[in-house]
């Protein structure tokens, strides 16, 4: 109850905390949106009137409705996002995983073109007041600085992303007001008659979906975000977010109706808006918005992966956490990742209005996955079953209208968000299906049956002891189990003599900050096997962990950790320890299905490039062996070889 009460409680810094994290993609869409619905159009009533209420109801059903009402109902302990959706459900429906997939990567694609767009928007305000500036050296200076400040996390410039994007929205209000002054009349289009007029009546109008739906992009992270700023919080700053936004897009659609009967040209619809004393002040804030905007998109790609890993969608790859700050993480390999993608889209589009075909087509993928595991997770949870068939079918038919406006987009740039989106995804589908592959035809062995068999091999002196303290790292989730590869390892590859073993289990929890552990005493002061609990946002400290529990147990008198060698024993000096890794690599001796073959090859191929799995538990590496293993998945068959005999 605390939990909840504490998910909906409202404070004065938890709205600025709101305004700064979650806000910067949706807040910074006034930059381009207008610009990119009226295109070369040539200006009229229809045209601007039912974009901007378009505009205004996409807004409404899409992000208040959807997202703000109904998904952020739907937390997993506090957190929120896709794969937090998919934690609550994947129990009752396997197949849910496929969707998931496919939103992760889309939602990871779009953090490579989001940044891009909304700097390039900014920046080439500029060209207002310098028109023979070259923008892309300076777009690509700020995306190197703000990649670069990621080592050292972002918990201090964090301080300041709230009260800059107050300002940020004020301004959009603020201008939007003044605006409205030309052209009042254009506030009749919240009437959604005139959206229909644009779709369905006007030539051509329907395509033009794909550059409305930019206005609600950054929706996702409304809920990706909840676990940092709460869902009270998180709902009453949009009231006020919302309401600058479309005072903001309702101000342009006034000063657009001053250029009736004649075309945009390349005119920038948000900055005519400012008054020319004022443009490099505006043109300075909208770059810091854009700036906080693509840090919550790097943040949210950063969360993301940390999440996938441990759900088994993305390979192990090192984590830092360089903060105390809950759940702040850098993940160098996806800040490398986003960084030379983000450089390639600025070097390839050269110009925003030509990012916007690329930009929206992975988002709106993602709010379908989104549609599929909410939709599961109210019925699964016994809501009434007509109100989730309307929510259904409301949604699928007005994202599936976006899909398919954004489609139109796929030969004008909307192909490399696609490409980005099936690259990421098929790393995903191979991590997890050699996951679930080598899970089924791993073989296990019942721990008791050896337990006699370690006690003696521990007091055997014929056999060079190993180490005092011996932890093997094992996959087997049951407290009774232990892989026959480690017992292969202890007693035939090499006999390993340790006065005390050891066997750690890792167990993933959906719960994101889970921290447990439980002991099974096999044999006392000979075997043990410790389960450990974390949730899928903790660190795999496995090291310090394990230490922790040792020191429990001697406080509690269940283990002597001292040294067996008399000199030292009566001295109290601790015996050593070590760990051993088993790290799989794929056998010769395996007759594959061919797209088996093609899965486990990618996948060690993959693998490469990846955390060894010493580092990914956190050991301390002077402490730890890495024992390479065969992975048998299916034998070759029976040779028949016949032996003849010598002439």
């Amino acid at each position: 109850m605390n939990a909840k009460n504490n998910l909906d409680k409202v404070t004065v810094s938890g709205l600025l905390v709101a305004m700064g994290i979650i806000y910067g993609d949706i807040g910074t869409s006034p930059l381009y949106v207008m610009k990119a619905i009226v295109g070369e159009e040539k200006i009229t009533e229809k045209i601007v009137y039912g974009a901007v209420s378009c505009v205004f109801w996409t807004l409404t059903l899409q992000t208040t409705i959807k997202y703000v009402i109904m998904i952020l109902r739907a937390d997993n302990k506090g957190e929120g996002g896709t794969l937090a959706l998919f934690a609550l459900v994947r129990r009752h429906a396997k197949w849910l995983t496929i969707p998931t997939m496919i939103g992760g990567a889309a939602l990871l694609a779009d953090g490579i073109i989001a940044p891009p767009i909304s700097v390039s928007s900014a920046i080439e305000g500029l060209e207002i007041l310098y028109p023979e500036i070259q923008t892309i050296p300076i777009v690509i200076a700020i995306l190197t600085g703000l990649f670069l400040v990621q080592i050292f996390g972002t918990n201090v410039v964090g301080i300041a992303f709230g009260p800059i994007m107050a300002v940020w929205f004020s301004m959009l209000g603020f201008l939007g007001v003044l605006a409205l002054t030309s052209h009042p009349e254009v506030l009749k289009a919240v009437n959604p008659y005139y959206a229909y007029q644009l779709l369905f009546e006007h030539p051509q109008g329907f395509w033009l979906l794909g550059a409305v739906f930019l206005c609600t992009t950054g929706a996702e992270a409304l809920y990706s975000d909840l676990g940092h700023c709460g869902r009270g919080n998180i709902r009453i700053s949009w009231i006020y977010v919302k309401t600058c936004l479309l005072l903001n897009y309702f101000g342009q659609a006034s000063w657009l109706m001053t250029l009736e009967g004649g075309y945009l040209k390349e005119l920038k619809p948000f900055y005519e808006l400012m008054p020319d004393w004022f443009l490099l002040p505006g043109i300075a804030i909208a770059t810091m918005a854009t700036i906080i905007a693509s840090q919550a998109m790097i943040s949210g790609s950063f969360t993301l992966i940390s999440s996938a890993i441990r759900l088994n969608f993305w390979p192990k790859v090192k984590i830092h956490f360089p903060s105390n700050e809950k759940g702040q993480l850098y993940v160098p390999s996806i800040n490398g990742l986003l960084y030379l993608g983000c450089i390639a889209v600025v070097l390839y589009f050269r110009r925003s209005e030509n990012m916007e075909a690329a930009y929206g087509l992975a988002i709106t993928v993602t709010m379908l996955m989104d549609t599929i595991l909410l939709a599961y997770f109210l019925y699964i949870h016994r809501s009434n079953l007509w109100l989730v068939l309307l929510f259904v079918l409301v949604y699928f038919a007005l994202e599936g209208s976006f899909l398919v406006a954004n489609l139109d987009k796929f030969p004008h740039g909307g192909w490399v968000s696609v490409l980005i989106c099936s690259m990421l995804g098929f790393v995903m589908y191979v991590w997890l299906k050699a996951f679930n592959i080598k899970l089924r035809l791993t073989e296990y062995e019942k721990l008791d049956k050896y337990t006699e068999s370690l006690k003696e091999l521990s007091k055997d002196i014929t056999v060079p002891k190993y180490t005092t303290h011996l932890i093997f790292m094992s996959n087997a989730s049951r407290a009774t189990e232990i892989e026959s590869k480690i017992i292969y390892s202890i007693f035939q590859k090499r006999p390993k003599r340790a006065d005390v073993y050891w066997f750690v289990h890792v167990d993933t929890v959906d719960d994101p900050y889970t921290l447990e552990y439980k002991i099974k005493s096999c044999a006392k002061d000979d075997v043990y096997k410790i389960t450990f609990r974390l949730g899928f946002r903790v660190p795999q400290k496995i090291h310090l962990y394990f230490r922790h529990v040792l020191e429990e147990m001697v406080k509690k008198g269940e283990v002597d950790i001292r040294s067996r060698y008399e000199s030292l024993n009566k001295h109290n000096v601790i015996g050593d320890f070590r760990f051993v890794v088993l790290e799989k690599f794929l056998s010769y001796e395996n007759d594959l299905p061919f797209w088996e073959n093609v899965i486990m090859k990618a996948y060690f191929f993959i693998k490469e490039f990846t955390t060894s799995e010493d580092k990914w538990f956190g050991l301390d590496s002077s402490a730890v062996k890495v024992e390479k293993v065969p992975l048998v998945i299916k034998p070759v068959e029976k040779i028949e070889l016949k032996q003849i005999p010598w002439e």
